[in-house]
């Protein structure tokens, strides 16, 4: 099981991952805007590819409605 730290900037050009932020943040970009859940939906899925996992297996433990998420995966 792993945790990390996710800044999502929803309404961009593109979906992508950015980068690392200073503080070891994952910066993400995604199209979607953060409505009806749509952007969280993005996102798991954009993480899912990412990282080579199945969509299940990627959770959003904290921050639901923020732009600054903790993402867990699963083994």
């Amino acid at each position: 099981m792993n945790k990390f730290k996710c800044r999502v900037l929803p309404r961009s050009s593109r979906n992508e991952i950015v980068g690392l932020m200073a503080d070891g943040t994952l910066k993400v970009k995604l199209t979607c805007a953060p409505v009806d859940n749509k952007a969280n939906e993005s996102l798991v899925e954009l993480l899912g590819v990412h990282f080579n996992v199945s969509r299940d297996k990627i959770k959003i433990v904290r921050g639901r409605t923020s732009k600054n998420k903790v993402i867990q995966i699963d083994d």
